[in-house]
């Protein structure tokens, strides 16, 4: 059904709350979360857009008052749907939602204003004032934008799965937290050394910066400036990488010469912007030695996937965006010890959400023990 007709065809009749039980089933809480997590996975392959309304009624709900306003709120939500929409409790006793599937959404602003035009219009008719003063009604869209330009944080009313699954590991996340900490500490005090002796070397081999900063995109679309050691000449042209990289993402690269046993890297390998003593940075991976300081700040994690730049999210398939939900950035992870560019990028996504979704303080410290053969071996790093 198009969906801009539905709205024009919406009933302004009288209703009951028997004719409202029988027309429309309402969720619990844990059901329609479930329902949300689903749609919003189907959406990351079909790319079919669902719109999710919730009408928030506060924390006043308990009174003999403020139930009959839901058994109203209920028979206006049946007039406002159609038999296809779900709905159900979003937060029980307080947020109702009405999720809208098969959507066209070529104009989303359009849309949405006509749908809260319509429902506002419908909620005035059938609540009194002060009934009508309790109801907050916000739409949220899927999928997101998150272009180069506009990459936000994520908004969380689509993913309760990912809240729930952030409490029940509250206590394993402290424990990541503070071996983050203790490890980027321990880290930088050992390693200060060899920052002192690459800064000279960077500094005696070319003019510029010794670090690098970089907009990066972290856990949940927050952007944060990313370090490393400057392994490039200053004011390059970064449109080599994201060429390669969009190329990469849609799964059109070719894999680039390199040394090692020869079956090359999805890595630009012969790229005339890095210097003498940057390629040797690369190849050996101290140029990443500075993240422990964002490490430190919280901004990544000993353990995770590695953070994009903007350019990269842009090109991104919907279900890729996931590497970015699930965990928060770092270091290294999986897809370091597994081959690093030696595997697709889907390969990698792969890698990501696996570890995203079966971490345990016990798989980090098994990855941060492995890292150090894997980057003595040089595997897929360039």
């Amino acid at each position: 059904m198009n969906f801009r007709r539905s709205l024009d065809t919406l009933s302004a009749g009288p209703f009951s709350a028997t004719a409202t039980e029988q027309d429309r089933e309402v969720l619990n809480q844990e059901a329609f979360h479930r329902v949300i997590s689903l749609e919003r996975r189907r959406t990351e392959r079909s790319r079919k857009p669902f719109v999710l309304m919730l009408l928030d009624m506060g924390d006043r709900l308990h009174s003999e008052a403020t139930g009959k306003s839901l058994t109203k709120l209920l028979g206006a939500v049946s007039l406002c749907t159609r038999a296809t929409d779900v709905a159900g409790w979003y937060k029980t006793d307080s947020v109702i939602g009405v999720m809208f599937t098969e959507i066209s959404l070529e104009d989303r602003k359009t849309i949405v204003s006509t749908m809260i035009a319509r429902v506002s219009d419908i909620l005035r008719r059938h609540l009194n004032l002060e009934q009508f003063s309790q109801v907050s009604v916000s739409f949220h869209v899927y999928p997101e934008d998150w272009g180069q330009d506009s990459v936000k944080p994520s908004n969380p009313v689509f993913y309760p799965d990912l809240t729930k699954q952030a409490e029940t590991k509250r206590a394993s996340g402290a424990m990541k937290r503070t071996m983050d900490i203790v490890g980027s500490i321990i880290a930088l005090v050992c390693a200060f050394p060899l920052f002192v002796m690459i800064a000279a070397a960077i500094k005696a081999t070319s003019k510029g910066p010794v670090f690098f900063r970089q907009r990066r995109i972290g856990q949940h679309g927050r952007a944060f400036v990313f370090l490393k050691f400057r392994s490039m000449y200053v004011g390059n042209n970064a449109g080599i990488h994201k060429e390669y990289v969009q190329q990469l993402i849609a799964g059109k690269a070719e894999r680039q010469p390199s040394s090692g046993n020869g079956n090359g890297v999805f890595k630009l390998t012969r790229d005339p912007r890095v210097t003498r003593i940057g390629s040797f940075l690369r190849r050996t991976s101290l140029d990443e030695l500075p993240q422990f300081i964002n490490v430190l700040k919280g901004e990544m994690s000993l353990v995770g996937p590695r953070p994009p730049v903007p350019y990269e999210v842009e090109a991104y398939d919907l279900w890729h965006r996931a590497r970015l939900l699930e965990a928060k950035p770092g270091i290294t992870g999986l897809w370091q010890i597994s081959g690093r560019s030696r595997v697709t990028f889907d390969e990698m996504v792969r890698l990501d959400l696996r570890y995203a979704r079966s971490w345990t303080p016990w798989m980090d410290v098994q990855i941060l023990l492995r890292t150090p053969g894997a980057v003595l071996l040089g595997e897929g790093a360039h």
